[in-house]
């Protein structure tokens, strides 16, 4: 899925999809690689990923990201956090490293103005999921009371080994643990392709896995989507993403979200592969997926 980047993106209404955008050289370039890929939703990190290192965000670097933001019109942003962060670790130096990490990531969204933090739940190492969800909440609900502003969404895993959060019962549980009035800013970021691996038949019941979600943590707390196909096999539990209808979910479940009237106003994010252009692989992803609506 290649092509020439430098080809102007076909001008697209403001929508609610978007994707994934580097923020190399500055937080502050990333609005400018969201427009474009015609969008105005997306995700980014305020950090390098894999690394316990936090970036000093100068006053300067926030009112630049602001400005651009405001010029290329954003209408909803979330910085995905670090995949160091365990909030279920039973280790508690590791455990209170991750929750002060997290604490961190909620402030840099604060300055910046983000909407929220997605976050994966972690891995009860240990084995005792349990005992992984209760560190879970605890943490979360720590860094939301030191932090003002942005909400935390807690991602569904692929739900393999001992990470927490692959099942919706899980996601319930987490949310049930956090106390109010912290609860209040605690959602969910669905990804389909997790979904998909983790056993939930998008595509043969995909009205039976909203009424799941609705009898679980209630699927009026989904504030994201991830939309990502699927490289490995249904219930697989392996998290590989692919391109829109190249995997083994095919099309017809991201066209029942696209025309889903309750779900129309969510953001939805890609994190499909980049290959050689991510600029090109981003137009067409989204170019299908807006195909997809009344199709």
């Amino acid at each position: 899925m290649t092509s020439d980047s430098a080809t102007p993106a076909v001008p697209e209404p403001p929508d609610e999809l978007g994707a994934h955008v580097s923020a190399a050289g500055g937080v502050w370039k990333a609005p400018a690689r969201a427009q474009e890929i015609g969008a105005r939703v997306f995700q980014l990190f305020t950090k390098a990923p894999s690394r316990w290192e936090d970036p000093v965000l100068s006053p300067d670097a926030a009112v630049r990201y602001r400005a651009e933001a405001e010029r290329v019109g954003a209408s909803f942003v979330v910085v995905h956090d670090s995949y160091l962060i365990n909030l279920a670790s039973p280790d508690p130096v590791l455990q209170r490293k991750s929750a002060e990490c997290f604490r961190r990531e909620l402030e840099r969204a604060a300055t910046l103005g983000l909407d929220a933090v997605v976050t994966h739940p972690g891995n009860a190492t240990d084995g005792d999921k349990a005992s992984g969800i209760a560190r879970n909440a605890e943490a979360v609900a720590w860094a939301l009371e030191a932090a003002d502003g942005p909400r935390v969404l807690l991602e569904l895993t692929a739900g393999a080994g001992t990470s927490v959060g692959g099942s919706f019962e899980e996601l319930a549980e987490v949310l049930r643990q956090v106390p109010t009035p912290q609860r209040d800013r605690v959602g969910v970021c669905f990804d389909t392709c997790h979904a998909w691996v983790a056993g939930y038949d998008l595509r043969g019941d995909f009205e039976g896995v909203v009424a799941r979600m609705d009898d679980t943590f209630g699927a009026d707390r989904i504030g994201l989507f991830h939309l990502n196909d699927a490289k490995t096999p249904f219930g697989s539990r392996r998290d590989r993403h692919e391109h829109i209808g190249q995997g083994t979910i095919g099309l017809a479940p991201f066209r029942r979200l696209m025309n889903s009237e309750r779900f129309r106003r969510v953001p939805k994010l890609l994190e499909t592969p980049k290959g050689r252009d991510a600029v090109a692989s981003d137009r067409e992803n989204l170019r299908i997926l807006r195909a997809l609506r009344s199709a």
